[in-house]
C-alpha cells in the first residue's frame, strides 16, 4: 500500500463521521424545506420568506451585526497578536489569560453581561454616574440602538481572543530574516507590516474570516441569553427567529427554508473570502 492510500485510509473514518453529523443534516433541512406538514409544497416556503417582513429585518439585523462585530474583532485580533509576539516579562501569563474570555462558555459570558448593563444595578452604569457622562442610569438592553450596541461589545469582547491566537500563529511562522533584510533597506514598522506581515498573514487572516463570520451569521446563545431578540425584535438575528419559527410556531418546513438560506448567505459568504484572500493579487 503506497503512503498515498495510506493517508487515504486514515481520514475515512473522519470523513465518515463527518458526513454523520454535518451533511446528514444539511441534507435533511433542505429537503424538509420544501415540505409544510410532511407534504411537498415545492417552493412554496421560499416564496413566503420573500414577502416576510419580519425574516427580512432578522436579515438585515444579522448582516449589520456581521458587518460591525467580525471587522471589529479581526482588527483588534491582529493589534493584540501584534503586542503579545513582542517579548516582555511575563509574557506567556499574559497570553494565557487574554484567551480566558473565548474559553468561557458563552451563555456564561452573556449573563455577565446582561448584569454589567443592568440599569438598577450594573456596574457600566454605575461608573458612567461616577465619572459624570450620565446623569441617571440608562436602560442598555432596554432601548433598540443600545441593546444593539451592547450585544456588539459582548461578542467582540468574548471572540477578539480567537481571532489573536490564529493571527499569532500565522505571525510565528514569519521568518525573521525577512524583516531584518527590509530594516537594512531603511524600512520603517509601517513598511515592514505592510510588505511583509500583511500579505504573509493572509492564511490566517482567512481562517480567522471564514470561522468568525459563519459564526457571527448564525450568532444565537449570546443575543438570546441578553435580549431574547428584543426590545420589539430590534436584535433579533435569523437564527433566533428560526428557533421561534420551530419551537413556537411548529412550522419546521418554513424554518427549514430559513435554514437553507442562511447556509447559502454562509457559504457565499466563505467563498468571497476563499477568493479575495487567495486569488487576488496585492496591489501596494
Amino acid at each position: 500500500m503506497t503512503e498515498e492510500k495510506f493517508g487515504i485510509l486514515l481520514i475515512v473514518p473522519a470523513l465518515c463521521l463527518l458526513a454523520v453529523i454535518a451533511l446528514y443534516p444539511i441534507v435533511r433541512s433542505f429537503h424538509l424545506s420544501f415540505t409544510e406538514s410532511g407534504e411537498f409544497v415545492g417552493l412554496s416556503n421560499f416564496v413566503s420568506i420573500f414577502h416576510d417582513e419580519r425574516f427580512r429585518d432578522a436579515s438585515l439585523t444579522t448582516l449589520l451585526f456581521f458587518s460591525i462585530s467580525v471587522p471589529l474583532e479581526l482588527i483588534l485580533g491582529i493589534g493584540v497578536a501584534l503586542l503579545l509576539q513582542g517579548k516582555f516579562k511575563g509574557r506567556g501569563i499574559v497570553r494565557a489569560a487574554h484567551l480566558i474570555p473565548w474559553a468561557l462558555p458563552t451563555v456564561v459570558m452573556a449573563i455577565a453581561w446582561k448584569w454589567i448593563f443592568n440599569d438598577a444595578y450594573g456596574v457600566f452604569n454605575d461608573i458612567l454616574l461616577r465619572l459624570g457622562i450620565i446623569r441617571e442610569p440608562i436602560a442598555w438592553l432596554g432601548l433598540p440602538g443600545k441593546a444593539f450596541f451592547c450585544i456588539i461589545v459582548a461578542e467582540v469582547w468574548k471572540c477578539v481572543p480567537f481571532v489573536t491566537i490564529i493571527i499569532l500563529a500565522g505571525l510565528q511562522s514569519i521568518p525573521r530574516e525577512l524583516y531584518e533584510a527590509l530594516s537594512v533597506d531603511g524600512a520603517g514598522y509601517w513598511q515592514r507590516f505592510r510588505l511583509i506581515t500583511l500579505p504573509l498573514l493572509r492564511p490566517a487572516i482567512l481562517v480567522a474570516l471564514i470561522f468568525r463570520g459563519t459564526q457571527a451569521l448564525g450568532v444565537f446563545d449570546s443575543i438570546w441569553v441578553m435580549t431574547g431578540g428584543g426590545p420589539a425584535g430590534s436584535t433579533e438575528p435569523i437564527s433566533l427567529y428560526i428557533y421561534s419559527t420551530v419551537f413556537r410556531y411548529l412550522n419546521i418546513g418554513y424554518a427549514s427554508s430559513m435554514v437553507t438560506i442562511a447556509f447559502l448567505f454562509s457559504l457565499l459568504f466563505a467563498c468571497i473570502v476563499y477568493f479575495v484572500l487567495t486569488r487576488r493579487p496585492v496591489e501596494y
